[in-house]
Protein backbone atom coordinates (compact mmCIF):
# COMPACT_ATOMS: atom_id res chain seq x y z
CA UNK A 1 0.00 0.00 0.00
CA UNK A 2 1.39 3.52 -1.10
CA UNK A 3 2.59 5.94 2.12
CA UNK A 4 0.24 8.80 1.26
CA UNK A 5 0.25 11.90 2.75
CA UNK A 6 -3.61 12.38 3.34
CA UNK A 7 -5.20 15.04 5.94
CA UNK A 8 -8.67 13.29 7.22
CA UNK A 9 -9.00 10.83 10.00
CA UNK A 10 -9.31 7.05 8.66
CA UNK A 11 -12.60 5.97 10.04
CA UNK A 12 -15.19 8.13 8.42
CA UNK A 13 -16.51 9.02 4.96
CA UNK A 14 -17.48 11.76 3.01
CA UNK A 15 -20.14 10.62 0.72
CA UNK A 16 -22.08 13.05 -1.77
CA UNK A 17 -24.51 12.74 -4.20
CA UNK A 18 -24.78 14.48 -8.21
CA UNK A 19 -27.21 17.34 -9.16
CA UNK A 20 -28.31 17.39 -12.54
CA UNK A 21 -27.60 21.07 -13.29
CA UNK A 22 -26.21 20.08 -16.86
CA UNK A 23 -29.35 17.99 -18.11
CA UNK A 24 -27.91 14.69 -18.42
CA UNK A 25 -30.44 12.31 -16.32
CA UNK A 26 -31.42 9.22 -17.82
CA UNK A 27 -33.73 6.04 -17.64
CA UNK A 28 -32.08 4.76 -20.86
CA UNK A 29 -28.65 6.95 -21.51
CA UNK A 30 -28.85 9.29 -24.30
CA UNK A 31 -32.76 9.26 -24.95
CA UNK A 32 -34.36 12.22 -23.80
CA UNK A 33 -36.75 12.24 -21.30
CA UNK A 34 -39.16 15.54 -20.19
CA UNK A 35 -39.92 14.35 -16.94
CA UNK A 36 -36.13 14.07 -16.31
CA UNK A 37 -35.29 17.21 -17.81
CA UNK A 38 -32.65 19.77 -16.24
CA UNK A 39 -35.48 21.88 -13.96
CA UNK A 40 -35.20 23.66 -11.53
CA UNK A 41 -38.00 21.03 -10.09
CA UNK A 42 -36.15 17.61 -10.76
CA UNK A 43 -33.08 19.29 -9.58
CA UNK A 44 -34.81 20.53 -6.23
CA UNK A 45 -36.58 16.95 -6.05
CA UNK A 46 -33.23 15.12 -6.25
CA UNK A 47 -31.19 17.75 -3.61
CA UNK A 48 -34.11 17.45 -1.13
CA UNK A 49 -34.02 13.85 -1.43
CA UNK A 50 -30.18 13.67 -0.55
CA UNK A 51 -30.42 15.70 2.23
CA UNK A 52 -33.38 13.57 3.75
CA UNK A 53 -30.93 10.67 3.15
CA UNK A 54 -28.18 12.02 5.11
CA UNK A 55 -25.83 12.78 2.11
CA UNK A 56 -22.72 14.94 3.76
CA UNK A 57 -22.98 16.26 0.21
CA UNK A 58 -23.76 17.23 -3.36
CA UNK A 59 -21.82 18.12 -6.56
CA UNK A 60 -23.55 21.10 -8.25
CA UNK A 61 -22.11 20.95 -11.75
CA UNK A 62 -21.59 23.69 -14.27
CA UNK A 63 -21.96 23.81 -18.24
CA UNK A 64 -22.93 26.90 -20.02
CA UNK A 65 -24.58 24.95 -23.28
CA UNK A 66 -26.92 22.43 -21.00
CA UNK A 67 -26.47 23.94 -17.58
CA UNK A 68 -28.05 26.01 -15.04
CA UNK A 69 -26.25 28.50 -12.85
CA UNK A 70 -24.96 26.92 -10.22
CA UNK A 71 -24.71 29.98 -7.31
CA UNK A 72 -28.39 30.64 -8.55
CA UNK A 73 -29.40 27.35 -7.85
CA UNK A 74 -27.36 26.87 -4.55
CA UNK A 75 -29.03 30.11 -3.19
CA UNK A 76 -32.13 28.49 -4.03
CA UNK A 77 -31.39 25.02 -2.91
CA UNK A 78 -30.08 26.29 0.58
CA UNK A 79 -33.90 26.78 1.33
CA UNK A 80 -34.85 23.82 1.16
CA UNK A 81 -32.39 21.70 2.42
CA UNK A 82 -31.56 21.56 5.94
CA UNK A 83 -28.12 18.96 6.63
CA UNK A 84 -26.58 18.57 3.45
CA UNK A 85 -23.43 20.59 1.85
CA UNK A 86 -23.62 21.75 -1.51
CA UNK A 87 -20.02 20.89 -3.65
CA UNK A 88 -20.59 24.64 -5.90
CA UNK A 89 -18.88 24.17 -9.61
CA UNK A 90 -17.57 27.51 -10.27
CA UNK A 91 -15.21 28.39 -13.66
CA UNK A 92 -12.16 30.03 -12.90
CA UNK A 93 -12.17 33.46 -15.15
CA UNK A 94 -16.18 34.24 -15.49
CA UNK A 95 -16.14 36.49 -12.48
CA UNK A 96 -13.76 38.77 -11.41
CA UNK A 97 -12.49 37.39 -8.44
CA UNK A 98 -12.70 39.91 -5.52
CA UNK A 99 -16.62 39.32 -6.70
CA UNK A 100 -16.32 36.03 -6.86
CA UNK A 101 -15.09 35.91 -3.89
CA UNK A 102 -18.11 38.54 -1.98
CA UNK A 103 -20.38 35.66 -3.59
CA UNK A 104 -19.05 32.91 -2.69
CA UNK A 105 -18.78 34.40 1.11
CA UNK A 106 -22.33 35.11 0.88
CA UNK A 107 -23.56 32.09 -0.21
CA UNK A 108 -21.38 30.62 2.34
CA UNK A 109 -23.15 32.77 5.38
CA UNK A 110 -27.06 31.97 3.41
CA UNK A 111 -25.44 28.02 4.13
CA UNK A 112 -24.33 28.58 7.46
CA UNK A 113 -20.92 26.61 6.32
CA UNK A 114 -22.49 24.38 4.16
CA UNK A 115 -20.63 25.30 1.24
CA UNK A 116 -17.88 23.49 -0.60
CA UNK A 117 -16.35 24.76 -3.84
CA UNK A 118 -15.61 22.72 -6.79
CA UNK A 119 -12.80 24.67 -8.92
CA UNK A 120 -12.82 24.41 -12.47
CA UNK A 121 -10.50 25.50 -15.05
CA UNK A 122 -12.02 24.97 -18.52
CA UNK A 123 -12.20 27.03 -21.22
CA UNK A 124 -15.11 30.20 -21.08
CA UNK A 125 -17.73 29.12 -23.73
CA UNK A 126 -16.49 30.59 -27.16
CA UNK A 127 -12.92 30.43 -25.82
CA UNK A 128 -9.64 28.78 -26.52
CA UNK A 129 -6.75 28.99 -24.61
CA UNK A 130 -3.60 27.17 -24.09
CA UNK A 131 -3.31 25.13 -20.91
CA UNK A 132 -0.64 26.90 -19.11
CA UNK A 133 -2.79 29.98 -19.16
CA UNK A 134 -6.01 28.63 -17.75
CA UNK A 135 -4.08 27.09 -14.83
CA UNK A 136 -2.24 30.49 -14.39
CA UNK A 137 -5.81 32.20 -14.51
CA UNK A 138 -7.08 29.43 -12.20
CA UNK A 139 -4.05 29.96 -9.76
CA UNK A 140 -4.28 33.97 -9.37
CA UNK A 141 -8.10 33.57 -9.13
CA UNK A 142 -7.73 31.08 -6.17
CA UNK A 143 -4.93 32.55 -4.03
CA UNK A 144 -7.27 35.70 -4.30
CA UNK A 145 -10.26 34.04 -3.29
CA UNK A 146 -8.21 32.63 -0.38
CA UNK A 147 -6.45 36.39 0.62
CA UNK A 148 -10.27 37.53 0.40
CA UNK A 149 -11.22 34.77 3.29
CA UNK A 150 -8.35 34.91 5.30
CA UNK A 151 -6.50 38.22 5.32
CA UNK A 152 -7.38 41.99 6.17
CA UNK A 153 -6.41 43.23 2.49
CA UNK A 154 -6.96 41.79 -0.78
CA UNK A 155 -3.50 42.11 -2.71
CA UNK A 156 -2.28 40.30 -5.39
CA UNK A 157 -0.13 41.67 -9.16
CA UNK A 158 0.16 38.71 -11.30
CA UNK A 159 -0.15 38.11 -15.37
CA UNK A 160 -3.86 38.27 -15.09
CA UNK A 161 -5.16 40.61 -11.69
CA UNK A 162 -3.88 43.61 -10.07
CA UNK A 163 -5.56 45.60 -7.33
CA UNK A 164 -5.43 46.37 -3.69
CA UNK A 165 -8.76 45.70 -2.10
CA UNK A 166 -10.45 45.58 1.71
CA UNK A 167 -11.20 42.23 2.37
CA UNK A 168 -14.22 42.76 4.49
CA UNK A 169 -17.10 42.55 2.34
CA UNK A 170 -15.58 38.90 1.46
CA UNK A 171 -15.13 36.92 4.71
CA UNK A 172 -16.52 33.31 4.39
CA UNK A 173 -18.89 32.41 7.23
CA UNK A 174 -16.27 29.07 7.23
CA UNK A 175 -13.08 29.78 9.17
CA UNK A 176 -9.57 28.09 8.92
CA UNK A 177 -9.00 28.65 5.34
CA UNK A 178 -12.76 29.07 4.81
CA UNK A 179 -14.30 26.65 2.27
CA UNK A 180 -12.81 23.77 0.61
CA UNK A 181 -11.48 23.62 -2.39
CA UNK A 182 -11.99 20.40 -4.74
CA UNK A 183 -10.13 19.87 -7.79
CA UNK A 184 -9.99 17.76 -10.77
CA UNK A 185 -8.06 17.28 -13.18
CA UNK A 186 -4.89 15.13 -14.51
CA UNK A 187 -2.64 17.14 -16.76
CA UNK A 188 0.75 18.43 -15.49
CA UNK A 189 -0.41 21.75 -14.82
CA UNK A 190 -3.90 20.97 -12.68
CA UNK A 191 -1.60 17.99 -11.02
CA UNK A 192 0.31 21.18 -9.63
CA UNK A 193 -2.66 23.51 -8.92
CA UNK A 194 -4.54 21.33 -6.81
CA UNK A 195 -1.28 20.10 -5.30
CA UNK A 196 -0.17 23.83 -4.03
CA UNK A 197 -4.00 25.29 -3.64
CA UNK A 198 -6.81 22.53 -3.24
CA UNK A 199 -7.77 20.02 -0.38
CA UNK A 200 -9.68 17.52 -2.08
CA UNK A 201 -8.13 15.91 -5.46
CA UNK A 202 -11.19 14.40 -7.66
CA UNK A 203 -10.38 11.40 -9.55
CA UNK A 204 -12.76 9.63 -12.02
CA UNK A 205 -12.81 5.79 -12.09
CA UNK A 206 -10.25 3.87 -13.69
CA UNK A 207 -8.30 1.10 -12.44
CA UNK A 208 -6.53 0.79 -8.95
CA UNK A 209 -3.25 0.85 -10.18
CA UNK A 210 -3.94 3.36 -12.47
CA UNK A 211 -5.29 5.21 -9.17
CA UNK A 212 -2.45 4.29 -7.30
CA UNK A 213 -0.21 5.98 -9.33
CA UNK A 214 -2.00 9.42 -9.04
CA UNK A 215 -2.31 9.32 -6.07
CA UNK A 216 0.88 9.00 -5.11
CA UNK A 217 2.25 11.37 -7.70
CA UNK A 218 -0.19 14.08 -5.87
CA UNK A 219 0.94 13.51 -2.40
CA UNK A 220 4.27 13.80 -3.78
CA UNK A 221 3.61 16.87 -5.15
CA UNK A 222 1.39 18.69 -2.20
CA UNK A 223 4.83 17.51 0.40
CA UNK A 224 6.89 20.00 -1.74
CA UNK A 225 4.69 22.60 -0.51
CA UNK A 226 4.47 21.41 2.80
CA UNK A 227 0.99 20.27 2.69
CA UNK A 228 -1.13 17.28 2.98
CA UNK A 229 -4.56 16.71 0.41
CA UNK A 230 -7.42 14.42 0.43
CA UNK A 231 -8.30 12.30 -2.14
CA UNK A 232 -12.40 11.63 -3.71
CA UNK A 233 -13.20 9.36 -6.42
CA UNK A 234 -16.14 10.77 -8.60
CA UNK A 235 -17.88 7.04 -10.13
CA UNK A 236 -21.74 6.50 -10.73
CA UNK A 237 -23.49 3.55 -9.08
CA UNK A 238 -25.77 0.73 -10.71
CA UNK A 239 -26.78 -1.39 -7.34
CA UNK A 240 -29.23 -4.17 -7.34
CA UNK A 241 -29.86 -7.42 -5.16
CA UNK A 242 -27.69 -10.02 -7.02
CA UNK A 243 -25.35 -9.95 -9.55
CA UNK A 244 -27.16 -10.59 -12.70
CA UNK A 245 -30.00 -7.61 -11.77
CA UNK A 246 -27.18 -5.20 -11.69
CA UNK A 247 -25.64 -6.48 -15.08
CA UNK A 248 -28.85 -6.71 -16.29
CA UNK A 249 -29.50 -2.68 -15.56
CA UNK A 250 -26.17 -1.97 -17.05
CA UNK A 251 -27.15 -2.99 -20.03
CA UNK A 252 -30.66 -1.91 -20.12
CA UNK A 253 -29.39 1.30 -19.51
CA UNK A 254 -27.42 1.74 -22.72
CA UNK A 255 -29.83 -0.49 -24.97
CA UNK A 256 -31.76 2.13 -26.38
CA UNK A 257 -27.64 4.50 -27.73
CA UNK A 258 -27.96 5.96 -30.66
CA UNK A 259 -23.84 6.16 -31.30
CA UNK A 260 -24.34 8.99 -33.22
CA UNK A 261 -26.31 10.78 -30.64
CA UNK A 262 -23.75 9.30 -28.04
CA UNK A 263 -21.41 11.31 -29.74
CA UNK A 264 -23.51 14.63 -29.36
CA UNK A 265 -23.94 14.41 -26.03
CA UNK A 266 -20.24 14.02 -25.02
CA UNK A 267 -18.99 16.54 -27.96
CA UNK A 268 -20.94 19.59 -26.17
CA UNK A 269 -19.30 19.43 -22.89
CA UNK A 270 -16.46 21.77 -22.25
CA UNK A 271 -14.13 19.57 -21.14
CA UNK A 272 -14.91 16.76 -24.29
CA UNK A 273 -11.29 16.85 -25.24
CA UNK A 274 -9.44 17.09 -22.18
CA UNK A 275 -7.05 14.89 -21.14
CA UNK A 276 -8.91 13.35 -18.20
CA UNK A 277 -11.84 12.00 -21.06
CA UNK A 278 -9.08 10.76 -23.26
CA UNK A 279 -7.95 8.59 -20.47
CA UNK A 280 -11.50 7.38 -19.80
CA UNK A 281 -12.06 6.75 -23.33
CA UNK A 282 -8.56 4.81 -23.74
CA UNK A 283 -9.85 2.68 -20.58
CA UNK A 284 -13.18 1.82 -22.24
CA UNK A 285 -11.49 0.52 -25.34
CA UNK A 286 -9.24 -1.61 -23.29
CA UNK A 287 -12.23 -2.95 -21.34
CA UNK A 288 -13.44 -6.75 -21.79
CA UNK A 289 -16.00 -7.66 -23.73
CA UNK A 290 -18.72 -6.83 -21.12
CA UNK A 291 -17.32 -3.32 -20.49
CA UNK A 292 -15.36 -3.79 -17.52
CA UNK A 293 -11.97 -2.37 -16.72
CA UNK A 294 -11.41 -4.02 -13.70
CA UNK A 295 -13.64 -6.54 -11.82
CA UNK A 296 -17.18 -4.49 -10.51
CA UNK A 297 -16.25 -1.16 -13.11
CA UNK A 298 -18.42 -0.95 -15.83
CA UNK A 299 -17.48 1.62 -18.61
CA UNK A 300 -20.20 1.54 -20.49
CA UNK A 301 -21.64 5.27 -19.65
CA UNK A 302 -18.59 6.76 -20.65
CA UNK A 303 -20.00 5.62 -24.60
CA UNK A 304 -22.95 8.90 -24.04
CA UNK A 305 -20.91 11.07 -21.21
CA UNK A 306 -18.07 13.28 -21.18
CA UNK A 307 -16.08 13.02 -17.83
CA UNK A 308 -16.73 10.35 -15.56
CA UNK A 309 -17.25 7.33 -17.41
CA UNK A 310 -17.86 4.18 -15.25
CA UNK A 311 -19.80 2.46 -12.86
CA UNK A 312 -19.88 0.14 -9.84
CA UNK A 313 -21.70 -2.80 -10.80
CA UNK A 314 -23.08 -5.33 -8.13
CA UNK A 315 -24.62 -5.59 -5.14
CA UNK A 316 -25.34 -4.10 -2.21
CA UNK A 317 -22.60 -5.80 -0.42
CA UNK A 318 -19.93 -5.83 -3.42
CA UNK A 319 -20.54 -1.84 -3.33
CA UNK A 320 -19.54 -1.95 0.34
CA UNK A 321 -16.59 -3.91 0.13
CA UNK A 322 -15.26 -1.97 -3.31
CA UNK A 323 -15.93 1.05 -1.19
CA UNK A 324 -14.20 -0.49 1.32
CA UNK A 325 -11.08 -1.14 -0.74
CA UNK A 326 -11.11 2.42 -1.93
CA UNK A 327 -11.09 3.74 1.29
CA UNK A 328 -8.04 1.56 2.28
CA UNK A 329 -6.20 3.50 -0.85
CA UNK A 330 -6.68 6.44 1.27
CA UNK A 331 -10.07 7.99 -0.82
CA UNK A 332 -11.30 9.95 1.94
CA UNK A 333 -14.36 11.72 -0.47
CA UNK A 334 -16.99 9.71 -2.89
CA UNK A 335 -19.38 11.80 -5.30
CA UNK A 336 -21.85 8.83 -6.71
CA UNK A 337 -24.45 9.07 -9.40
CA UNK A 338 -26.53 6.51 -11.13
CA UNK A 339 -29.72 6.31 -13.70
CA UNK A 340 -31.95 8.03 -12.89
CA UNK A 341 -30.97 9.97 -10.10
CA UNK A 342 -33.77 10.07 -7.91
CA UNK A 343 -33.94 5.80 -7.81
CA UNK A 344 -30.40 5.33 -7.91
CA UNK A 345 -29.84 8.17 -4.76
CA UNK A 346 -32.98 6.16 -2.87
CA UNK A 347 -31.49 3.14 -3.46
CA UNK A 348 -27.95 4.17 -2.61
CA UNK A 349 -28.93 5.85 0.37
CA UNK A 350 -31.35 2.77 1.57
CA UNK A 351 -29.43 -0.01 1.12
CA UNK A 352 -25.72 0.84 1.37
CA UNK A 353 -25.91 4.56 3.12
CA UNK A 354 -26.54 3.49 6.81
CA UNK A 355 -23.30 0.89 6.49
CA UNK A 356 -21.14 3.35 6.45
CA UNK A 357 -19.42 5.49 9.10
CA UNK A 358 -19.73 9.24 7.41
CA UNK A 359 -18.51 12.48 8.24
CA UNK A 360 -18.39 16.08 6.09
CA UNK A 361 -14.62 16.68 5.31
CA UNK A 362 -15.25 20.37 6.06
CA UNK A 363 -16.12 18.99 9.54
CA UNK A 364 -13.08 17.00 9.53
CA UNK A 365 -10.70 20.13 8.89
CA UNK A 366 -12.67 22.29 11.79
CA UNK A 367 -13.80 24.58 8.69
CA UNK A 368 -17.31 25.01 10.71
CA UNK A 369 -16.84 27.58 13.49
CA UNK A 370 -18.59 26.48 17.15
CA UNK A 371 -20.54 30.11 17.42
CA UNK A 372 -22.12 32.08 15.05
CA UNK A 373 -19.89 34.81 12.87
CA UNK A 374 -20.80 37.97 12.65
CA UNK A 375 -21.84 38.88 8.82
CA UNK A 376 -19.07 40.90 7.25
CA UNK A 377 -21.50 41.99 4.64
CA UNK A 378 -21.90 45.93 6.46
CA UNK A 379 -19.02 47.74 4.75
CA UNK A 380 -19.12 49.93 1.96
CA UNK A 381 -22.97 50.31 2.52
CA UNK A 382 -24.92 53.54 0.48
CA UNK A 383 -25.95 56.48 2.75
Amino acid sequence: MINLSIRSEIDTLEIAWFDDLCNGDYEFLGVSDGKLRSSFEHCAEIIKLADSLNYNNILLPSSYQVGQDVVTFASAAAMITKQISMLTAIRCGEMHPPMLARTMSTLDHILKGRLTINIISSDLPGTKEDSSSRYLKSREVIQILKKAWTEDRIIHKGKFYEFDLESDPCKSYQINGGPLLYFGGISPDARELCAEFCDVFLLWPETKERLAETMKDLSLRAEKFGRKIDFGLRIHLIIRDTEKESFDAAKRLVSKLDTNRADEIKNRSLDAKSFGVIRQDELRKNSDSDGFIEPLIWSGIGQARSGCGSAIVGTPEQILDKIDDYKKMGFRSFIFSGYPLLDECKLFGEKVLPHIKTKKLAEVQNRIPKTEPITPLTTGVRK
